[in-house]
């Protein structure tokens, strides 16, 4: 066996242990993704198509000047593309607990020379979000990490304009992973519908509306 195959080895290895141990450490308490591991975040999957940013922002179906949320942005690997998607017109407002990820994800967005996104260092559930402003949110691997799933849920089902839509994507890969019948049961309990489902069991983007008669 060669020094570079045993390296990777035991590389993989590492990753199976530290994966393993934030699972054990996230069924106990919410953990969010660490800011270490912003670089693991920033990275399309390669595994699952559905958890691909410009898989899920082409799902949306988003128009110039629409308003959309990015709840638990992290390093911001998807407010880039929906920030374009919806224009100089439109508005995209990254929510995230953590002022590193919300940081590293401001550094990209000024890369870019993009000047229609805010920034907001908050919890959901917490209460900051307006009421009835976004026509699209999305949520990436980030429901499992919220402390008070039901309240986060209903803050943003509330945050939503009626007709918009929640677009939640999960991935088996992730140590929070979350059931679709796990979520549905949430979201429901705050008032969404299934919309659509895009994706399979072990990796799937679950599309959540707000009644338009509500």
């Amino acid at each position: 066996m060669t020094t570079v195959v045993y390296a990777l080895l035991v590389l993989a290895g590492l990753g199976v242990l530290i994966w393993l141990a934030w699972r054990l450490v996230s069924r106990r308490q919410e953990l969010p993704c660490p800011y270490w591991l912003a670089w693991v975040v920033e990275l399309d999957n390669p595994f699952f198509k559905v958890d691909r940013a410009h898989v899920i922002v082409e799902h949306l179906g988003l128009a110039p000047a629409m308003k959309a949320l990015d709840a638990g942005c992290g390093p911001g690997r998807l407010t880039l593309p929906l920030a374009k998607a919806v224009g100089p017109q439109g508005e995209v407002l990254a929510l995230d607990v953590q002022s590193e990820m919300l940081e590293r994800a401001r550094n990209k967005v000024a890369a870019a020379g993009l000047d229609n996104v805010r920034f907001l260092e908050a919890g959901l559930g917490q209460g900051a979000l307006p009421q009835a402003y976004f026509d699209r949110a999305v949520m990436v691997t980030v429901l499992g990490e919220i402390p008070d799933r039901v309240a986060g849920l209903k803050e943003v089902y509330s945050a939503l304009k009626p007709g918009g839509v929640l677009s939640v994507t999960e991935v088996i890969l992730d140590p929070h992973f979350q059931r679709k019948e796990a979520v549905l049961r949430v979201a429901q309990g705050a008032g969404f519908r299934e919309k659509a489902f895009f994706g399979s069991r072990l990796a799937y983007t679950l599309h959540l509306e707000r009644p338009a008669d509500d």
